[in-house]
Parts: C-alpha cells; sequence; structure tokens
C-alpha cells in the first residue's frame, strides 16, 4: 500500500560521495508517519545488509561496514529518506534498497489513522564504482 521509490545512484569515483533518495507515497490512503526508514543493500554473490536506518526521532544505526562513511538523515514531512556516502569504495557496488516499517495511514473518509503491518522494500537503485 505504500511505495518506495528511490533515486540517485548510478556509477561514481571511487572515494566519491554519492546521495541517495527515498520518497514514500501511498496510492489511496495519505501517510500519517513511518517509523524508520532506511537502506541495506546487496552486492553480487552476496547477502542483503544493513547500511543505515533512522526513526523519526532522528536515531540512527549504522552497519559495521560503512560507519563514518555514511549518513543517514530524513525528512518526516515528506516522508524522505537520504542516505550521503562519502570516501566511496569498489566493495560498495550494490544495489541499495530503500526500507520501511512502523507505517500508519489513513484512508479517505475513515477517519484516524491505522498501524500497517509488516514493512515496505523499494525497487533498489545500483551504485557502481568505477575504477
Amino acid at each position: 500500500q505504500v511505495q518506495l521509490v528511490e533515486s540517485g545512484g548510478g556509477l561514481v569515483q571511487p572515494g566519491g560521495s554519492q546521495e541517495l533518495s527515498c520518497a514514500a507515497s501511498a496510492a489511496s490512503a495519505s501517510i500519517f508517519t513511518i517509523y524508520v526508514m532506511g537502506w541495506y543493500r546487496q552486492a553480487p554473490g552476496k547477502q542483503r545488509e544493513l547500511v543505515a536506518t533512522i526513526t523519526t526521532g532522528g536515531i540512527t544505526k549504522y552497519g559495521d561496514s560503512v560507519k563514518g562513511r555514511i549518513t543517514a538523515h530524513r525528512d518526516n514531512a515528506k516522508h524522505t529518506v537520504y542516505l550521503q556516502m562519502n570516501s566511496l569504495r569498489p566493495e560498495g557496488t550494490a544495489v541499495y534498497y530503500c526500507y520501511a516499517d512502523g507505517m500508519w495511514v489513513a484512508q479517505p473518509g475513515h477517519g484516524s489513522p491505522s498501524p500497517l503491518q509488516g514493512g515496505s522494500w523499494g525497487r533498489g537503485a545500483q551504485v557502481t564504482f568505477s575504477s
């Protein structure tokens, strides 16, 4: 019911910077709040791993492999999360997936918002590091 659309990505130079963004929307409802939004990534032949998550209150959690080089921030009013990546490394080549959980939506004409069960994933944004 809630769609996540990633933007950014593409070909980047090692040591460079890149910012990804992800916006949440609902076609037939209004999003009241999304408690946690974040990013995971999956490199070729590897499992999906945590990159960063951030709550509505700004509490962040980062994966061990990216600490110190990645910053997540969000715009709660726009239901959008950003991932600023610095000092990029070739092993960062992966598909970066946006994730959202703890969502409350309001259906038209149904009064108070209600929680959605489960989380949502975006389709992913490819980030490829050139040598």
